[in-house]
């Protein structure tokens, strides 16, 4: 299935997240196995954030990786364009500057922050390339990017077993714990859909980051990918 088959108006895409806001946390660690916890640890090492760096956290969704960031003393804004997410995060988290923004027009400031992570949010974006651009100009000279998303399984035996899970098991399983089995649905299709690793670090180099490089989480089904922009 193309990327241009999946295409949807991004405010169609906001509302389907708001639809599943109250219970995208749990849904999350469900269908993931409880490896969403891992990721998100492995993200925040790769950022390698520290007190009196500024964090730029995009499709923050209700802020669970804001939070973590906060907690370790981080000045961190969580930004995403589902303000039904944003709405629960602030309810949990008033301490938190949620933002809402799209990340392909971010309202910041050039050379605003220390480091930008975007965590299963770029693949939901219209334009992937125009928003990595958005992404290097908010980013100081010499800051960081970290991209953790969806990638391809590289033993082809698991990524067999790992595609019937997206198309038969995940849905399955998602209409028993979520309200919204449709916005599940999308995530399949469109993780299948996806650039695998290293087209997508071809796709984050051409955007003007450079020193890119990644690395697999759980076999390949999640890939992290750094970049650093010039100085």
């Amino acid at each position: 299935m193309s990327r241009a088959s999946l295409e949807k108006d991004p405010r169609e895409v906001a509302g389907m997240f708001d639809g599943v806001a109250r219970r995208y946390d749990l849904t999350n660690d469900v269908l993931s196995l409880w490896q969403d916890r891992i990721w998100r640890v492995a993200t925040r090492k790769a950022a390698g954030a520290r007190p009196g760096d500024r964090v730029l956290d995009l499709a923050a969704g209700t802020g669970t990786s804001a939070e973590e960031y906060a907690d370790a003393g981080i000045d961190v804004i969580p930004c995403d364009f589902s303000t039904g997410m944003l709405d629960v995060g602030k309810r949990r988290r008033p301490d938190l500057s949620f933002v809402a923004g799209d990340a392909t027009q971010l309202p910041f400031a050039d050379e605003a922050f220390d480091v930008v992570t975007i965590s299963f949010g770029l693949r939901n974006v219209a334009e992937p390339s125009r928003a990595l651009r958005e992404m290097l100009r908010v980013t100081r000279p010499g800051g960081r990017l970290v991209v953790c998303e969806f990638s391809r399984p590289t033993w082809a035996p698991f990524r067999a077993a790992y595609e019937y899970y997206l198309t038969t098991v995940l849905p399955r399983v998602a209409s028993l714990v979520s309200s919204n089995t449709e916005a599940y649905s999308y995530l399949a299709d469109s993780i299948g859909a996806w650039p695998d690793q290293m087209a997508l670090g071809r796709l984050i180099r051409r955007a003007g980051w450079r020193d890119v490089a990644y690395r697999n989480l759980s076999g390949g089904v999640v890939a992290i990918h750094r970049g650093v922009r010039p100085d």
